[in-house]
């Protein structure tokens, strides 16, 4: 049996996601990726601890066997950002502006400057400081508070998702409101869809003729797409094609 729940998202905190990166300002494009809720709603056990890998195929996939699907979150409104900025410095007694690094003294140590390269001396151990690729300053264009978001799960097993979850780079809070829809399954042809989709995710059996593509990391989204088939019919005119999962396979290709 299928379950569609509908998920009305509201920030409660300013919401960042490293969408584009121009010179050094970092731009969080109007939308909610669909990898991203599936992991704040608690679909995927997330380790506390990150080793900087990535495993996508591995828990997508598990959701792919239990039948869940999340579409990404579509804006309700025209989008508001909010402006901020930062920097890398270390709040240490002493520091130095290398190239492309940041040089800090370690408490016991002492640091040295040959030509262009830095060393570290401690405990007998002389240890070259090497490149950072991280940025050292710039400016972040995040979701302000407020926006509002729809997202669509779909089940089939019952869930019970939660009221409150953590978004983007810096965990923020949002409010879920989610309400369970009657599943309505109707043949369109040439449909046109306001919501986000992930191409990736739809079965090969569509056509998609007509889209606005959205380039975003980890994959593209697309919106105002054109398609024949299949629908949920999810109410205020708005249709979900059925049969979506996430498409691990090109993510294993990768």
């Amino acid at each position: 049996m299928t379950h569609i729940y509908r998920c009305d998202i509201t920030l409660q905190e300013a919401t960042f996601f490293s969408s584009r990166e121009i010179s050094n300002t970092y731009y969080t494009e109007p939308l909610l990726g669909n990898y991203a809720l599936a992991y704040a709603f608690g679909l995927i056990n997330a380790p506390y601890f990150s080793q900087a890998e990535i495993h996508y195929a591995q828990d997508l996939a598990a959701l792919n066997e239990q039948g869940i699907y999340v579409t990404p979150g579509t804006l309700l409104a025209s989008p508001r950002f909010t402006f901020g900025q930062f920097n890398a410095q270390p709040d240490a007694y002493w520091f130095a502006f290398a190239n492309n690094a940041i040089v800090a003294r370690s408490d016991g140590s002492w640091v040295e400057k040959s030509g262009p390269v830095w060393y570290e001396h401690y405990e007998g151990e002389r240890r070259k400081i090497g490149l950072e690729n991280r940025p050292q300053y710039g400016r972040i264009r995040m979701l302000a508070i407020g926006n509002t978001a729809v997202c669509y799960v779909i089940s089939h097993i019952p869930l019970t998702l939660p009221r409150y979850i953590r978004l983007g780079k810096f965990m923020s809070k949002a409010r879920a409101i989610v309400t369970e829809q009657p599943v309505n399954i109707v043949q369109r042809q040439d449909q046109q869809l306001d919501l986000l989709l992930n191409p990736a995710d739809l079965p090969a059996n569509y056509r998609l003729t007509v889209f606005d593509l959205v380039t975003v990391p980890p994959t593209p989204l697309i919106q105002n797409g054109v398609l024949s088939g299949e629908f949920y019919a999810v109410g205020n005119g708005r249709y979900l094609p059925v049969g979506m999962r996430f498409g691990i396979e090109s993510l294993q290709a990768s």
